[in-house]
């Protein structure tokens, strides 16, 4: 299995921005699909947006379409997500997590590995 590190989580305030990563350990980074979850305090664990094994194809959950985007550089065996125009209610711990299998997933349970998570708080 591949190991996650997510980090550039933190505190801000509405309407900022804020770029989270994910490192992948491997050489196999690009046969891995891509996605970003949270979960906040009380709620269940939530797709946010996915990308497939190149970068081409993303998917965005409607919380946060317009406002993130996934990008990935394989070469670097790393994910992104960045985040603009904050809201109080993106606060929760981010998770990344990584597909092995084809395609490019939106629910939990099509992902096989997950990273430890990393907090953002939104301040209003």
């Amino acid at each position: 299995q591949v190991q996650l590190v997510e980090s550039g989580g933190g505190l801000v305030q509405a309407g900022d921005s804020l770029r989270l990563s994910c490192a992948a350990s491997g050489r196999t980074f690009s046969s891995y699909a891509m996605g970003w979850f949270r979960q906040a305090p009380g709620k269940e664990r939530e797709f946010v947006t996915s990308i497939s094994r190149s970068g081409g194809s993303t998917i965005y959950a409607e919380p946060v379409k317009g406002r993130f985007t996934i990008s990935r550089d394989n070469a670097k065996n790393t994910v992104y997500l960045q985040m603009s125009s904050l809201k109080p209610e993106d606060t929760a711990v981010y998770y990344c997590a990584a597909r092995t299998s084809l395609g490019v997933g939106t629910t939990a349970s099509d992902f096989d590995s997950w990273g430890q998570g990393t907090q953002v708080t939104v301040s209003s």
